[in-house]
């Protein structure tokens, strides 16, 4: 439950549309909930401004699915991360019957590429400007899609350059204009991570490097560009979360 929701809630009691027992009912489970495996934090989008995003790996799809369901109950954005199809099918069958695009609720949706799951339920504050995610090569774009995708869902205008690597890098200078255009750039790489430095050198914005490889991070701790900060590997979601702050100031 964030901000906006529950000025809201607030709102319908002053005006005498939602009983105060019912407004308590809502706000119960504030600031975390306790389902036994685990403890849902429904009051970070409150503290942080982005609420609490499920982080799927190693757990059963049983225990994603029900964290997703008691998310998805308050209202707001729902996000799990390296999620698998088995997951996902346990969200699916949590989901309440009728819901769906035929009477205008959302449904939660499967990002295989990225191996997210989502659901869009409340419009996120938007980006002041767009997020370029950039990734070396192919094999880089399952966490160039994560990145995507959590910014998406975050509010912003995300513009994603795949395959652009230093090893060709016309390729990248191809791409100039779109990369000068962006006001915040995450930088997808691995082998020996020179493409966030290479990116840095072509634009006056914020970059964000994720590497993809243990090699890569060392390169990107070593840039030689002052714009460039690092995120730990293979974590396109904390840079999303990152640019995305960057991008509302």
């Amino acid at each position: 439950m964030d901000r906006t929701q529950i000025e809201v809630l607030l709102t319908e009691v002053r005006e005498g549309r939602t009983a105060v027992t019912d407004a308590l009912e809502r706000l119960r489970d504030l600031p975390f909930e306790d389902i036994g495996f685990a403890k849902v934090d429904h009051h970070r989008a409150l503290r942080t401004g982005m609420p609490e995003v499920i982080f799927a790996a190693g757990k059963t799809p049983a225990q994603v699915g029900a964290i997703f369901a008691r998310m998805a109950e308050h209202g707001g954005n729902v996000l799990a991360t390296r999620a698998s199809a088995d997951m996902f099918r346990a969200v699916r069958d949590l989901e309440p019957e009728g819901d769906g695009a035929e009477n205008g609720k959302p449904r939660a949706q499967y990002h295989e590429a990225a191996r997210c799951i989502t659901l869009t339920q409340s419009t996120a504050a938007p980006g002041k400007g767009t997020i370029a995610v950039v990734c070396a090569g192919t094999s880089d774009l399952p966490v160039a899609e994560e990145a995507a995708v959590t910014a998406r869902l975050m509010g912003n205008t995300v513009e994603l350059i795949a395959d652009v690597g230093v090893a060709g890098i016309h390729r990248l200078l191809a791409q100039k204009a779109s990369l000068q255009a962006a006001r915040v750039l995450i930088v997808c790489a691995g082998m020996e991570g020179a493409l966030p430095t290479v990116v840095a050198g072509l634009v006056n914005a914020p970059v964000l490097a994720v590497p993809t490889r243990v090699a890569a991070l060392l390169g990107m701790l070593n840039t030689c560009s002052p714009n460039v900060s690092v995120v730990n590997i293979d974590n396109g979601f904390g840079a999303a979360c990152i640019a995305s702050l960057i991008n509302r100031m």
